[in-house]
């Protein structure tokens, strides 16, 4: 289980974006966590990870646990060690190197030895970056380089893998190939935590979801009943009676529901 209790994150010493996040990843489950641009989500992420350095930010309460070992605000190599993975938002591949050296450069905690192994089950899992293995990662489409970045991440073996945004900027029928291998990913062994802006195709897929505004889960609950919820099928999933919501409307919504002050 992948456990955040109570998780506070502050950018700079100053702006609380995290205010006591808590939130279970099984390991044979997929997660979502849905919210709004701001609500907390990446942060959530990068404080469970070890990234809020890079960002200027910092764990300043709260803890996170890998299988009952406590990693808060542990190095991000340490982390990865203890079966954790990420995909990034905007797929982060390095542009320069060739997909076969992206993979590679994913499986840079692992000993050289297993690492072929790793590499036969991605190019089975994904023939496109077979047939692409010599080209270089910055020539891919955006369907192919977010394969490549999720493949990435695999290199190292995860036993939680946690993806950011990854429908983000890509066609309806890429989308249904990364939401099916998502599953195929989970199927195989992996816990997922998976942040989407597209709330269906998450919750379409995951076990159980969570809803951040403002840095706080408001609503949590199986994804089933997440999707039959009038509140977040009117303002998650675009079904209000309307088919739109203002937001304005929605400040107002959020006020009176207690989820905002």
């Amino acid at each position: 289980m992948l456990e955040v209790r109570d998780l506070q994150v502050v950018y700079e010493d100053v702006i609380l974006v995290c205010r006591g996040v808590s939130l279970d990843v099984p390991d044979q489950g997929i997660v979502a966590l849905l919210g709004a641009n701001g609500a907390g989500k990446t942060s959530t992420l990068r404080a469970i990870t070890g990234l809020l350095g890079v960002h200027r930010g910092r764990v300043s309460a709260g803890s996170v646990t890998v299988d009952g070992v406590e990693v808060t605000a542990a190095r991000p190599s340490r982390i990865v060690a203890a079966g954790v993975g990420q995909v990034m938002e905007g797929r982060r591949v390095f542009s320069g190197f060739t997909v076969e050296e992206n993979l590679r450069a994913g499986a840079h905690t692992r000993k050289r030895a297993s690492i072929a192994a790793s590499l036969d089950r991605i190019y089975e899992m994904f023939p496109i970056l077979a047939d692409r293995r010599a080209q270089r990662g910055g020539l891919l489409s955006g369907g192919e380089q977010q394969m490549l970045a999720i493949g990435r991440a695999l290199m190292a073996e995860p036993k939680y893998l946690l993806l950011d945004e990854p429908s983000l900027g890509l066609a309806p029928r890429v989308v249904e190939q990364i939401r099916d291998l998502i599953v195929r990913i989970n199927s195989e062994g992996t816990g997922v935590l998976l942040i989407e802006q597209n709330a269906a195709m998450a919750l379409s897929i995951a076990t159980h979801g969570y809803v951040l505004e403002q840095g706080r889960v408001v609503l949590d609950g199986p994804a089933a009943e997440l999707s039959a919820n009038s509140d977040i099928q009117e303002f998650y999933l675009g079904l209000g009676a309307e088919g739109h919501v203002s937001l304005r409307d929605l400040k107002h919504y959020k006020r009176r529901k207690g989820w905002v002050a």
